[in-house]
């Protein structure tokens, strides 16, 4: 097979939708099909997912892909699986059927669990084994909620019977049919019950969180070979029991599964998973931050700021979170990063909740028709702020209000929301690099489907006082985990034979003065006390 002949197929399991996505051997898209996926929030503060749904879509993207690009997976010569990290799935090691919604990422149900540790002085103990602070984002507290409060949950896994992980061990189980339960270390690195250090389960964090080790998956490198698709696996769970997802939504047919994804199509059943990686690490190897002090932005539900560290692991004296970038077969490469749980989900909110626009493109629209936000200030805190404030209890907040206030001033708001939140974590990153590293970050890359707003990415870089660069290939972390199978595949050698941005993307450079910036930097501070202050005084009432 030549070069150009090689096609890697990269299967992107989000927080709000799911994507399969295959690209040539130089990062140029071929194809591309994306499916969304509800959220349910039965409590205020609670989010779950339906994993069986989950499952649902990525049958369907993995369909329309190969029917879209015309590519069977005979052709492929990589498979890799990237995915939203901390969200976690417990379920039955026989049957595979889910023993209660998946709990997302962005669920705050643990958060008193996470008090009550501090209380115990857990923190600083537990932030030195992990690298984590203690906040209930992390999984380790949601699959001991799940043991605790499903009926008999903690007595079978105790006899064996479940098993738990991540969404991309969910999904390798199922792919593979039952045959590998893995996870890679950056995604293992999430869950706050892995030792940085040894990049293993740390038994002392499995006992506190009352969870049997059996129950976890093995942890492999990033670049490894984590099983072998199973056309068994792909089928075997193409129906739901009862036909139906949570909520009433038909699942695809049977029928139609067995056509699409015939051994024909399969072929001889020899496509290995060989590249996993949390979606935000995902991202970073698709940007090619590959050298210490490099840093990227992405712009999704959420938004996250990851910087290289290089092989030694940094510790972070400005709240971040020390984690593992990957690991691609010559050691772990360590990162610094900051979360900004709330950031592409306050346009959905725009359009979801407040319906003041139809479709997420009208935020940029409407914010352009005005100058500034009219004094409006909005922080997204809708289930929390992360780094570098760690406050579990803040909650979304619009302010500046006046009776001249328009649509038009919110849309702005929101978007600049995103770039102050980040821009929080960018100066965090920035902090400790210098200190630790001596290494003064540089131009910011950014991905994700916000950073398409030239108006946010603009006032970002007005904001840090630094370039800001967006590739033409906005979508990183897919591509990063193609990259990352290709590597575990034994396309590329190494990391520097792997093909750099294979087309020109956008510079956007500051413009600023030191007195706009310090005034904009002011006002933004003043809306984050009045955030957490809601809290606090709710808290002591």
């Amino acid at each position: 097979m030549t070069g150009t002949d090689r096609t890697l197929l990269a299967l992107d399991q989000g927080t709000t939708s799911t994507r399969a996505m295959i690209f040539d051997e130089q990062g140029e898209l071929i194809a591309s099909h994306q499916v969304g996926l509800r959220q349910f929030y039965p409590h205020p503060g609670w989010v779950e997912h339906d994993a069986e749904e989950i499952w649902q879509t990525v049958l369907t993207c993995l369909r329309e892909v190969c029917r879209k690009s015309r590519i069977p997976l005979t052709a492929v010569s990589a498979f890799g699986l990237t995915n939203q990290r901390e969200s976690v799935v417990v379920w039955d090691r026989e049957t595979g059927a889910p023993i209660a919604p998946a709990i997302c990422w962005q669920c705050r149900r643990t958060a008193p669990r996470m008090r009550e540790l501090e209380g115990q002085g857990k923190a600083v103990h537990i932030k030195d084994i992990t690298g984590l602070p203690l906040d209930a984002y992390f999984s380790a507290s949601k699959i001991e909620w799940l043991l605790n409060e499903v009926p008999r949950a903690r007595a079978r896994a105790e006899a064996g019977e479940l098993l738990a992980g991540t969404i991309d061990s969910y999904l390798i189980w199922r792919l593979t049919d039952r045959s590998s339960h893995t996870t890679d270390v950056s995604n293992a690195a999430r869950t706050m019950l892995m030792s940085l250090d040894t990049c293993d389960w740390d038994d002392e964090l499995l006992e506190l969180f009352g969870i049997p080790r059996r129950m976890m998956p093995e942890i492999r490198e990033s670049a490894a070979n984590h099983g072998l698709l199973s056309y068994r696996g792909i089928t075997r769970w193409s129906k739901a029991p009862d036909g139906h997802a949570h909520g009433g939504t038909p699942w695809l047919d049977a029928d139609d599964v067995e056509q699409i994804f015939s051994p024909g199509l399969f072929g001889s059943e020899s496509l290995h998973i060989t590249g996993v990686a949390g979606d935000q690490q995902a991202a970073l190897f698709g940007q090619h931050c590959v050298n210490p002090g490099e840093i990227k932005s992405t712009y999704g539900t959420g938004g996250f700021v990851l910087a290289n560290t290089g092989q030694e692991r940094i510790r972070s004296g400005h709240r971040l979170i020390e984690t593992v970038a990957w690991n691609v077969g010559d050691g772990p490469v360590y990162a610094l990063e900051g979360s900004v749980f709330n950031a592409g989900s306050g346009v959905q909110w725009l359009r979801d909740e407040l319906k003041l626009i139809e479709r997420s493109a009208d935020c940029e629209r409407f914010a352009s028709q005005v100058p500034d936000t009219g004094g409006v200030c909005f922080v997204s805190a809708f289930t929390g702020l992360g780094a570098p404030y760690w406050d579990m209890d803040a909650r979304g907040t619009l302010v500046g209000l006046t009776r001249g206030t328009q649509r038009e001033h919110i849309c702005r708001a929101v978007l600049e929301g995103i770039a102050y939140q980040t821009a929080d974590v960018i100066f965090a990153i920035n902090n400790d690099l210098k200190s630790s590293l001596g290494i003064d970050a540089g131009e910011i890359k950014v991905d994700g489907g916000s950073s398409q707003s030239d108006l946010m990415v603009q006032f970002q870089a007005d904001l840090c006082d630094r370039n800001i660069y967006r590739p033409a290939q906005i979508d990183t972390t897919a591509l990063g985990a193609a990259r990352l199978a290709g590597l575990g595949a034994g396309l590329w050698a190494s990391v520097g034979e792997i093909p750099r941005d294979p087309t020109n993307g956008v510079r956007f450079r500051p413009r600023y003065t030191a007195e706009q910036r310090t005034r904009k930097l002011s006002e933004w501070s003043r809306a984050v006390a009045a955030a957490q202050a809601w809290s606090q005084f709710e808290a002591e009432v």
